[in-house]
């Protein structure tokens, strides 16, 4: 019995990995006289993540007691398909795998906001934000740095990214020390928020994916209780995309939080069959990104985004779907339902409490109450 249920729970570990697939290398040092990749995407690096003397993974999966910084440029393959990442364990082959192109350390905290600045004012003014993302469960730096680029690239992000790297152990047996190096990295995240705050970018966008959710509830709830609300101000919107959290967590801690940023937007799925396994694993209690108690959400001011149609609606679809692709680059409409503003006539539908953007009829939007209570009155008027 105690066999059979060791298998069961290595299926499950097994399912909620993140990614798929051989695990990455970035192909450091790079053969210069080789093949090159299609194009270039520039990422800004904090970690805690301790620094290794192996180029292939120059952060290890041990924890730091400091941010580490770096600048990496990741090459998009020639072959790319759009919402793939397409690597190797191998040495990758630009014309076929993401692979980095050049690394260059940071030396502190004040060397990286005058980066971060440096770059921001290389974009036109409407572009001068900075994009974080915070990876998710069973990912080693390159998993996560690549996954970073393709949602830069395929989104056509015209922002600064900024990748926030918390050590996760990048095995499949690993979900317990994962949870664990989660809630460690949450000082280095909050920190990282302190700095981007400190540059020059109009506006900060924070995402965070599955177990990355976590990261980034207890890094918000971590400004928000050692007064550092000024930083929270900062922030033009989150995301969190197939959150792994507990909903009574979840709810502890927005209670936290207070005001929350906005606008704050959650993806979830009913088909997410990675959350539905960490629920078994949790004793059944369910998880945010599951989509059980949308109302909850809509209560607290928070929109949800639910994927559960959306090409299989499987736990990475914000990351690699075409449709949701084309959505959020179709003029802007998305992103500027989700900024609360006046839906254009003929682009959404509202009914119910839910809008529906026409292109994308099984893409659900619940907006949050005071938003729907604010076009009903129009409406009556």
């Amino acid at each position: 019995m105690t066999f059979i249920r060791s298998c069961v729970i290595l299926l499950m570990v097994m399912a909620l990995s993140a990614c798929g697939g051989p695990r990455a290398v970035l192909g450091l040092p790079v053969d210069a006289t080789g093949a090159q990749p299609s194009a270039i995407v520039p990422i800004y690096v904090a970690t805690t993540r301790a620094r290794s003397d192996n180029l292939s993974l120059p952060y290890s999966a041990e924890r730091a007691r400091t941010l580490n910084f770096a600048k990496f440029e990741i090459g998009i393959p020639r072959n790319h398909v759009r919402g793939r990442v397409e690597k190797t364990g191998r040495t990758p082959d630009p014309n076929r795998h993401f692979s980095a192109r050049t690394y260059q350390p940071i030396d502190d905290r004040q060397q990286m906001i005058r980066q971060l600045n440096q770059a921001l004012a290389q974009r036109a003014p409407e572009n001068r934000e900075i994009f974080i993302f915070v990876h998710g469960y069973n990912n080693n730096f390159a998993d996560s740095i690549f996954r970073n680029a393709q949602i830069s690239y395929d989104y056509n992000i015209k922002a600064v990214s900024l990748h926030y790297a918390w050590p996760s152990g990048g095995a499949l047996p690993l979900y317990v020390f994962d949870r664990d190096s989660a809630l460690v990295g949450r000082r280095g995240l909050a920190e990282t928020l302190e700095i981007a705050a400190q540059t020059n970018a109009k506006r900060i966008v924070l995402v965070g994916h599955s177990m990355g959710s976590y990261v980034v509830m207890e890094a918000l709830r971590d400004l928000a209780m050692t007064g550092h609300r000024d930083v929270l101000k900062r922030l033009g919107g989150v995301v969190l995309a197939a959150p792994d959290i507990d909903i009574d967590v979840f709810q502890s801690q927005v209670e936290d939080i207070g005001d929350i940023p906005r606008p704050f937007t959650i993806i979830v799925s009913q088909r997410d069959r990675a959350l539905g396994f960490s629920r078994f694993l949790a004793g059944g209690h369910p998880r945010v990104g599951s989509g059980s108690d949308v109302i909850m959400l809509q209560k607290k001011d928070i929109a949800v985004i639910d994927v559960s149609d959306i090409d299989g609606g499987r736990h990475s679809v914000f990351a690699s779907s075409e449709t949701l692709m084309d959505v959020v680059n179709n003029d802007d409409l998305l992103r500027s339902l989700l900024r609360a503003d006046q839906p254009t006539q003929g682009q959404t539908l509202l009914a119910d409490g839910t809008s529906v953007i026409e292109g994308a009829a099984s893409l659900i939007i619940f907006l949050p109450l005071h938003i729907l209570g604010g076009m009903a009155q129009a409406t009556s008027n």
